[in-house]
């Protein structure tokens, strides 16, 4: 399945809930990330999400398309990457 997350969090947990993204899915702007991923797989991301975040003070978006094919995505201006981190 194809997945979108985005988060928005204190600051103090925002380090903590970007390095467990970036284990699962591709990071491709400040606070969003997406990328194939099973079910199970996108399970363990939640769970460990959720022993980071509080709930009472922080949200997470996750957007779930059964089939990617039906998405078109137009990037204006400059597209990030993780490969732009290292260059």
């Amino acid at each position: 399945m194809f997945v979108i997350i985005t988060y928005d969090v204190n600051e103090k947990r925002v380090g903590k809930v970007c390095k467990k993204l970036r284990k699962y899915l591709t990071w491709t702007q400040n606070s969003v990330f997406e990328g194939e991923i099973t079910k199970g797989t996108l399970n363990k991301c939640l769970a460990e999400l959720n022993k980071v975040i509080k709930t009472e003070e922080d949200s997470i978006y996750l957007y779930h398309i059964n089939n990617p094919r039906h998405i078109k995505k137009i990037v204006f201006g400059q597209e990030k990457s993780d490969d732009d981190m290292f260059l």
